[in-house]
């Protein structure tokens, strides 16, 4: 399976860069484009996050209950993205086209690929390891690690998202980490013109 753009990841950064891509299905640069979310999320620290100081979400939300509603939102709202279940990326590598990606089920290829995992030293991707160093915002005993790269991309077309990006582990960051690449990948299809998605309310 080929994709245009397939998201790694679908915690607070991967869904979120989702969320804004598939938004702009009505965009011409953007209504033809393939779009995928690799959701394996067993691992995600929204597993257990308990929420009381994020804007728009009610004071008690749980973690575990976004990573779902997340999930049924895309699915609703933008059902063109496909969210890929219950598969493991085992290794990405480089090709004339873009990349390809072996997860322990099947292998796909993409054009743009956005890393959104976590950032511990578990990360297990290969193809990855001469991007990793140490994380630059998190404390030196807790071993974490950021894929080095220039304002979220790591090369041309490759791109990383979330605290793995070298951002805090804070929600609210991972969020907007994730927006970000997506409005860059937006402004690429769209010929270099910045571009950003807003639904409003009709008057």
């Amino acid at each position: 399976m080929s994709f245009d753009a397939l998201i790694i990841g679908a915690g607070a950064a991967g869904m979120s860069c989702a969320l804004v891509l598939g938004s702009a299905k009505d965009k011409p640069f953007a209504k033809d484009k393939k779009i995928g979310l690799i959701a394996h999320q067993k691992s995600s620290h929204l597993q257990t996050a308990l929420f009381n100081n994020v804007l728009g979400l009610a004071p008690g939300t749980l973690g575990k209950e976004i990573l779902e509603s997340g999930k049924h939102q895309l699915e609703k709202l933008y059902p063109h993205v496909d969210q890929i279940e219950k598969e493991k990326v085992k290794s990405l590598s480089k090709t004339n086209e873009g990349f390809v990606v072996e997860t322990n089920k099947n292998i796909y290829n993409s054009k743009i690929v956005v890393i959104a995992v976590g950032y511990t030293n578990l990360l297990t991707i290969k193809g990855l390891e001469k991007y990793i160093e140490s994380h630059p915002r998190a404390a030196k005993e807790k071993d974490r690690i950021w894929l080095k790269n220039n304002d979220h991309m790591i090369e041309d077309n490759l791109y990383v998202a979330g605290t793995l990006a070298g951002w805090r582990s804070q929600f609210a960051i991972a969020c907007g980490s994730g927006a970000q690449v997506a409005t860059d990948i937006l402004t690429l299809w769209n010929g270099g013109k910045h571009t950003k998605v807003h639904d409003k309310v009709s008057v």
